[in-house]
């Protein structure tokens, strides 16, 4: 089929190629709107938890939240009951816009003791903002930014909306920086890797196309289900990630058949029908891994699933279509503008190559290296088994960000988590004002929820009808565990008779946002290994292969999350990195990092172990025929790494604290796939199973025969080498 395929794409190449461009015009006029398109930072919270009951029994009871926007007044003189002090911050507020602003809360307006700080030289005002969307909201913020701060004063500003607008900021800059960076370095490593200009510049293209397909995608995304906009980076990094790993891949075995076939037709079809059917087998795989993500609940996780999904199938169609294509019009002409003499020589005896003995030496000792590899990746993993995690706040901007800043004085200098209550919604079934039974009930529910440990205050912030909203403060930070302790006492505690009672808040969402992750990721693991099982079985006929491959990515996971945590929980290299340890892990990035990690670690298998099954077919000697395909992959798979590396190290320079840990995590990931688990550790075990790699029991023997997706390369009598 691919073998035909290729044949096609040979024939119809020039209406392939203008059909491409026509889409790259699409996409790069249409597709590159995604930012205005996308959900605004959030969609953490699981729909139909408690906290999210809570919030909805609050907002149709007691309209919206109102705390968008958060301002902190500070003075190094003065105190709050200076006449001075309350004319400047009441008066720079009075001036708002009332087009832009719902309502103001201050000290003077409400005379609540927590507005002021324990010094009584801080105060904040909490600005609801008009708006029926978080983008409305944003540009009703933008528009009153620069008239918040009072005079003589020290203004800061924070709250929901400017956290958002700022995470909305950092993350476009984000992908200008990233591509701006890496795409000169790429394009200088890839001449280096294939050395010649000609042949470089294709996965660099597949790469553009793997980008603008990408946003076009996500954009088809929001059409139909909300989208977060962190989705842009993680889709980015695998847009361009994967399209190189399939140029790479597709371009050098191009270059091996024009030395094999006496055409270029067939050379193409040759392509296809090898290298083209590991990129369909690897992109599949990957697509099932990301596709785990839609199983949570959670609008980042599933988004990220979706968008995952859909920019792997895109680049996956380039590679399949438009490569081809490209390498069909381009024939010998893709080793033009040489940078050195040896590009088209015919390549030398496997015997003779690097990788080569690399495996060979593996191979004469793999018990030392099983065992000694093994000890060192759960080593790098032990970490992980003390992780705490945390959830998202203004914490993920940079030290000196002006919602970050604000977020902390709330926290240090104000009592009881003002801004971040536990709040308790309670239903009873008639009106409460009225009753003295529902008000005696009421009041017994509120001094049992004031005898919870850890809560230092309890008071009723809203009466109507049968609802009734009850404010919780404690000391401890809100996505702290001792605050998520508080929240599971606070639930046990016995409601009013006949009530239903609701917590929510901040902390309680976290709270349900990891019972949620803890019971959903069982299935995750379940889907992603048997789609694994089912697609290595038909690639590669075995059923030890299979599950060999699920270690070896267990074990690589696992030294990834422990260098996290020890980095990002811990603090270490925080300097190098420019981050501020916040001693927690947000829940959804290891999982997140899961499925990307496996998609691509299946990425490297599914190269390396097709053209060991390849020569394993001609030749029945495992050995031999370890040893041949890591040398015909072992440096494709570290290019592919190395170029990667780059797309993320693009990164490191994010503002968002946790899409650096996601870049780093992602880094030393491949470092370690790319270099000590395929070409040591996967050695060393084929080795030792020996034969036992190819097992499969006759019943699934009979179905590998008929259904098998495995690229062969028959034994075949060379032809003369083309004359490049």
């Amino acid at each position: 089929m691919f073998e035909t395929w290729g044949r096609i794409i040979f024939r119809r190449r020039r209406l392939v190629l203008v059909l491409a461009g026509l889409g790259i015009v699409i996409a790069a006029v249409w597709g590159t709107g995604v930012f205005r398109a996308l959900q605004s930072a959030g969609g953490f919270n699981v729909p139909g938890s408690q906290s999210q009951q809570e919030a909805n029994l609050a907002q149709r009871a007691f309209g919206r939240d109102a705390g968008d926007v958060v301002v902190l007044y500070s003075s190094k003189t003065k105190t709050v009951h200076d006449a001075s002090y309350r004319r400047a911050v009441t008066s720079t507020l009075a001036r708002l816009p009332a087009s832009k602003v719902e309502s103001v809360a201050t000290y003077w307006s409400t005379r609540q003791p927590q507005f002021v700080s324990a010094t009584g030289r801080q105060t904040y005002a909490v600005i609801e903002l008009t708006g029926h969307s978080d983008a409305a909201r944003i540009s009703s913020y933008h528009a009153i930014e620069g008239k918040l701060p009072a005079p003589g004063l020290t203004t800061q500003v924070g709250g929901q909306i400017p956290t958002e607008a700022a995470i909305n900021h950092e993350v476009t800059s984000d992908i200008g920086r990233a591509e701006g960076l890496s795409m000169p370095v790429l394009l200088i490593l890839l001449l280096v890797i294939f050395g010649s200009l000609a042949a470089a510049s294709l996965p660099l293209a597949i790469g553009g196309i793997g980008i603008l397909g990408s946003f076009t995608a996500l954009r088809l995304l929001t059409l139909a289900t909300p989208v977060s906009i962190y989705s842009i980076n993680i889709t980015t990094i695998l847009g361009v990630g994967l399209a190189i790993d399939y140029g790479l891949f597709m371009v050098g075995r191009f270059r091996e058949e024009l030395h094999r076939q006496p055409t270029v037709e067939d050379a193409v079809a040759r392509t296809l029908a090898t290298a083209g059917r590991t990129v369909a087998v690897s992109g599949i795989t990957v697509a099932v891994a990301l596709a785990s993500l839609t199983l949570f609940p959670e609008v980042f996780l599933r988004s990220m699933g979706y968008g995952g999904v859909a920019t792997v199938l895109v680049d996956m169609i380039a590679a399949l279509t438009v490569l081809p294509a490209l390498l069909a019009a381009l024939g010998p002409k893709v080793n033009a503008l040489r940078i050195r003499r040896t590009v088209n020589r015919p390549p030398n005896p496997e015997e003779t190559g690097g990788w080569y003995r690399i495996a060979s030496s593996v191979m004469r000792r793999p018990v030392a290296y099983v065992a000694v590899i093994v000890v060192a990746l759960l080593a790098l993993g032990a970490p992980f088994l003390h992780v705490s995690w945390g959830g998202v706040d203004a914490t993920v901007l940079p030290a000196g960000a002006g919602p970050r800043v604000v977020s902390q004085a709330l926290q240090r200098d104000f009592p009881g988590n003002p801004t971040a209550p536990i709040e308790s919604v309670v239903s009873f079934r008639g009106p409460v004002a009225g009753s003295p039974a529902r008000q005696a009930q009421l009041a017994g529910y509120v001094r049992r929820l004031t005898a919870v440990p850890g809560v230092t205050g309890a008071s009723v912030t809203g009466v109507i009808g049968g609802t009734v909203r009850i404010d919780l403060r404690y000391q401890p930070a809100p996505l702290s565990v001792a605050a998520r302790q508080i929240v599971q006492r606070v639930r046990d505690v016995a409601r009013p008779a006949g009530a239903r009672v609701a917590v929510g808040g901040q902390t309680a969402q976290l709270v349900d946002e990891l019972s949620s992750l803890s019971a959903t990721v069982p299935w995750m693991a379940l889907v992603m290994a048997a789609a694994v099982f089912v697609l290595l079985f038909l690639a590669f006929g075995s059923v030890v292969l299979p599950v060999k491959a699920v270690v070896m990515n267990l074990l690589s996971l696992a030294a990834t999350f422990g260098v996290v945590v020890w980095i990002f929980q811990y603090g270490h290299l925080s300097g190098l990195l420019q981050f501020t340890a916040t001693g927690t892990i947000e829940p959804t990035m290891p999982i997140l990092m899961l499925a990307i990690i496996f998609g691509l670690s299946m990425d490297y298998e599914v190269f390396l172990l097709s053209r060991i099954r390849e020569r394993y077919d001609q030749t029945g000697d495992n050995t031999a025929a370890v040893a041949s395909g890591l040398q015909r992959t072992g440096g494709v798979i570290t290019s592919a790494a190395l170029l990667l590396v780059i797309v993320i190290g693009a990164f490191f320079a994010s503002g968002i604290s946790f899409i650096k840990l996601m870049g780093v995590g992602m880094i030393v990931a491949l470092i370690v796939d790319a270099t000590i688990v395929r070409v040591l550790l996967v050695p060393a075990t084929m080795r030792l199973l020996g034969n036992a790699n190819w097992w499969a029991p006759r019943p699934l023997r009979r179905v590998y025969a008929r259904y098998g997706i495995a690229e062969r390369d028959e034994p075949r009598v060379e032809p003369e080498p083309q004359r490049v």
